[in-house]
This record gives C-alpha cells, sequence and structure tokens, in this order.
C-alpha cells in the first residue's frame, strides 16, 4: 500500500469512527443534547476535524441517518425467502441489524422525532422509501395487501425500537401477534 493510500484509509477510517460515534451519542443523547465537541471529544480529535466532514451538527445527524437507512435498505433488499417467510426472514434481518448496529438502528427509527424542517423531511422521504421497498418485496412475494403488509412490517420495528429503548421487552414479544418464529 503506497503512503498515499495509507493517508486515504486512516482518513476513511477516522470519519467512520466519527459516524461511530455520532450514531452513538445521537443515539443515547437525541439530537439537542449532543454536541459535535461530544463526538470530537469520544473519538479523540478536534471539534473542527469533525467539521472538516460535516459543515454543521445537522449534516453529521443527516450522514449518520443516511449510512443506517443504506444499511436497512440492504438487509431488506437482499434478504431470500419463500413468500410464506418472508416477514420472518425481513424480521430476522432487522433484528440482525439491532444487534450490529444497535445505535445506528435505533436512532434511525426514532429519527422521525427530531423536529428541525431539514431533517423531518429527509425522514419522511427516508421511511417513504424504506416503505416502498418492502411493500414491492412483497408484492413480488404475492403475499396480499403489499402496502398494508409493509406499514404493519414497520409499525413492529418501531415496537421492537421503543422496546429497546425503553428496556421492556415485553413489548417486543411480537411472536404473541404471530408476526415472528417462536
Amino acid at each position: 500500500m503506497t503512503p498515499r493510500e495509507k493517508d486515504f484509509h486512516a482518513v476513511t477510517n477516522r470519519k467512520e469512527q466519527i459516524l461511530d460515534a455520532a450514531a452513538s451519542l445521537f443515539a443515547n443523547n437525541g439530537y439537542y443534547k449532543t454536541t459535535t465537541g461530544m463526538v470530537a471529544a469520544e473519538v479523540g480529535v478536534t471539534q473542527p476535524y469533525v467539521f472538516h466532514f460535516f459543515k454543521t451538527k445537522e449534516g453529521l445527524y443527516l450522514a449518520v441517518l443516511e449510512r443506517a437507512q443504506k444499511r436497512l435498505m440492504h438487509a431488506f433488499s437482499t434478504v431470500e425467502a419463500p413468500p410464506e417467510f418472508l416477514h420472518h426472514q425481513m424480521g430476522n434481518a432487522f433484528n440482525e441489524l439491532m444487534a450490529t448496529h444497535r445505535d445506528e438502528t435505533l436512532l434511525c427509527m426514532q429519527s422521525y422525532t427530531t423536529p428541525e424542517p431539514n431533517v423531518r423531511e429527509i425522514v419522511k422521504q427516508r421511511f417513504a422509501e424504506v416503505h416502498q421497498v418492502i411493500a414491492e418485496r412483497f408484492d413480488r412475494a404475492g403475499i396480499p395487501n403489499p402496502s398494508q403488509q409493509a406499514s404493519t412490517f414497520i409499525a413492529c420495528g418501531m415496537v421492537i425500537t421503543m422496546s429497546e429503548i425503553l428496556q421492556l421487552p415485553v413489548l417486543a414479544d411480537l411472536g404473541q401477534l404471530g408476526l415472528t418464529e417462536k
């Protein structure tokens, strides 16, 4: 690896570290209580270094959401399962994201509560995209009422998110509703 390639990878790695730290802080403290100074301190860099990559706190927040939404879309788009198990396998994909990228996934699922107009509009678009991908997957699988089923699927994700945030596992017992495998 050339020195230039090493520098590129170091910068890329540092940017990912900033995104990871921001995801954790935003998920645990919220948009308003998280500062770029807190993110910088978590990573061990200066605040101007954070601003080198992300011009504003809102830009950093949106970058974290964008990365989370891409992971979510990829997970839902790549699930392979027969129609009768598609809901379950997509639910398993969501649960896997919760296990591997908890803060990022929680932030994505609760981002609609951030009242900043630009954030709210982007989150609205992203949720519409996720709904569309899920509905299209269900439609291709021949699942009746794919749009309604996609809404129900997203609602289950919201309940799982609430359960995780409140540390109230009984909320996420979706098996009793026949929405997950037992």
